[in-house]
């Protein structure tokens, strides 16, 4: 049982990575980018749309929502753009993945923005 999750963790992992360059790939659409991006973002992000403390529920983003995203943004990328990714998200994790400082500083104003834009409307609201 252990072996099978550990085996989906990888295969999870290399979807994701292979999403990033997809992500980054000329041959995708704009509209196809920006939804891989997003699920890559979620993925990678250390906020969860429900918080892991929450009994049961905190743990439905990650083995539902980000599974579901994958497989979306998988079956609307090209196969070749998909077999030319997993070969370097291949080649990634054997050689181990390079910090990437931007991209994190990225995935933190975007929640930040979302969370102002959250507190703006609500504040709104009663105001």
């Amino acid at each position: 049982m252990i072996k099978n999750i550990k085996t989906w963790a990888r295969k999870l992992k290399k979807q994701i990575i292979t999403l990033y360059f997809a992500s980054k790939d000329n041959r995708v659409s704009l509209h196809v980018k920006v939804f891989t991006a997003c699920v890559v973002a979620y993925a990678f992000s250390p906020i969860d749309l429900i918080p892991d403390f929450i009994p049961i529920l905190g743990y439905l983003d990650d083995v539902i929502i980000v599974p579901l995203g994958i497989m979306l943004a998988l079956k609307m990328i090209p196969r070749n753009v998909i077999i030319d990714c997993e070969a370097q998200a291949e080649e990634l994790m054997r050689n181990g993945k390079p910090k990437n400082w931007i991209a994190g500083t990225i995935i933190i104003l975007i929640w930040g923005l979302v969370l102002g834009w959250i507190i703006f409307k609500i504040y709104s609201m009663f105001a």
